[in-house]
């Protein structure tokens, strides 16, 4: 996730640009879509919590009446005693345990070259050269740490994943090298399952028949098992929306390694999904084409021969998630300039397997205020009262953004914690916003420096 932005200019910068146009940044589309029918649906008002409050400790601002905890910060000890809590902390899920206690597992986005990668664990280490993995929070019911452990090491790059209908997480490598590359023993690009209350249930086992790629994020359809995953491709050729069809469908913790089928989306008459700027339009018939080889053996998938109708590729597929018998992904950004159709600022796109449907759903871009979230959305979670939550993963100040069912932004929380300098400030931006099981505590981590944070609050007005 720290790709987009390293890679790209800032919000202001790319406005500065599109100043001639007297443009600023706002968001189209219709959040009540995705709750129609739902309790959810009963959303904010148009105002969300109120404005931020600057943070007196210069961590974390948030509106009136909401206050945070600290759970964990890179570098210090953790209370297994395995070594040190890893940086860069990313995607992350929210399990119930016994009598209110949560369990959050949070992924370490860790390249090969980390300085702080997650310690290595027997029974729990898949490539012991890979600085990446999942660390384990167990929580009482009012947010003290109990517990905080390794979950998985020896994985690489863990940007998000997605939780499983049998309250497993799965965590995806967003990298795609192979054995002998970068000092790695093993082929990476895989998604592994972790069980939040007992890792060594789990171990470390790639799930290889879900496809070897630069994995994203995923979401399971909690009727039929159909797992679907997203490809974080920032360059062309572009990443692939998948679908995995287990062989046992929702069997329980382990049931993904019988393995299964890989298929990729083809949206008829339509290549590239950035060429669609209107929110609201929509293509029937999708199509689901076998991948002809999931391990990419030879070459990468997204460059596999998938017959003379082809595939339909996305710049940037991030944040994934099921709702309302749909499931639910994001495009980041599209850039002509790097191959793209065209050019978009992010997008929400909604698959419907009952009817074959893809609709775009949201779309954020140049229109209004430039104090709005336009740029880059990532993580994105659904809200408590409605709408969506959304960590913006841009340059300039970091937020965790909310959208509202009636399409209104407010700002939910702003990172203060300076990694630049006085006269240069920088901020990490915000990763794998979730919410407990009962809804009562939304948790976040900051990127860098890595800090998961519980935030408390009238979430029910």
């Amino acid at each position: 996730m720290s790709e987009t932005a390293s890679s790209s200019a800032s919000r202001r910068q790319v406005l500065a640009r599109a100043g001639a146009l007297g443009v600023g940044v706002a968001f189209a589309g219709s959040v009540s879509e995705i709750f129609a029918g739902t309790a959810a649906a009963q959303g904010l008002g148009r105002r969300g919590y109120g404005p931020l409050v600057p943070d007196p400790d210069g961590l974390l601002d948030l509106p009136e009446g909401f206050h945070y905890t600290v759970l964990s910060r890179e570098g210090a000890p953790l209370r297994s005693g395995e070594g040190n809590v890893p940086s860069n902390p990313d995607g992350m899920g929210a399990f119930r345990g016994r009598h209110g206690s949560v369990h959050l597992v949070r992924n370490h986005e860790n390249r090969h070259n980390a300085k702080r990668g997650v310690p290595t664990v027997q029974g729990l280490t898949y490539d012991p050269a890979a600085k990446g993995g999942c660390t384990a929070i167990a929580l009482d019911g009012r947010d003290n740490v109990l517990g905080e452990r390794v979950a998985i090491a020896g994985t690489a790059v863990n940007c998000a994943g997605g939780p499983t209908p049998w309250n497993t997480w799965l965590t995806c490598e967003e990298n795609e090298d192979r054995a002998g590359t970068n000092g790695y023993t093993k082929d990476h690009g895989f998604i592994f399952e972790v069980d939040p209350v007992d890792p060594r249930r789990t171990g470390a086992v790639p799930l290889t028949a879900m496809g070897r790629f630069q994995h994203e994020a995923i979401a399971v359809d909690p009727r039929s098992g159909i797992v679907y995953e997203t490809e974080d491709a920032f360059q062309k050729p572009f990443g692939l929306f998948y679908r995995f069809l287990p062989e046992k469908p929702l069997g329980g913790t382990g049931s993904l390694r019988a393995g299964g089928a890989l298929e990729a989306m083809r949206v008829p008459g339509l290549p590239d999904l950035s060429a669609v700027q209107e929110t609201g339009a929509s293509f029937g018939g999708v199509e689901w084409v076998p991948v002809p080889d999931p391990l990419a053996q030879e070459t990468p998938v997204r460059l596999q021969d998938f017959g003379p109708k082809g595939i339909t590729h996305a710049q940037k597929l991030e944040g994934c998630y099921w709702g309302d018998r749909a499931v639910y992904f994001v495009s980041s950004f599209a850039r002509s300039a790097e191959g793209s159709a065209a050019d978009h600022f992010g997008q929400v796109w909604k698959y419907e397997p009952h009817r074959r449907r893809l609709t775009l759903v949201v779309v954020f871009g140049p229109s209004t205020d430039i104090q709005l979230p336009g740029e880059s959305p990532d993580n994105i979670c659904l809200a408590p009262r409605g709408g969506l939550m959304v960590c913006e993963d841009g340059n300039g100040a970091q937020h965790v953004y909310g959208l509202t069912k009636h399409g209104e932004v407010y700002a939910m929380a702003r990172g203060r914690q300076n990694i630049g300098t006085p006269d240069a400030p920088e901020w990490g931006e915000f990763a794998g916003v979730t919410f407990s099981p009962d809804c009562g505590t939304m948790y976040v981590n900051c990127y860098t420096p890595g800090t998961t944070f519980a935030v408390r609050g009238p979430f029910h007005r």
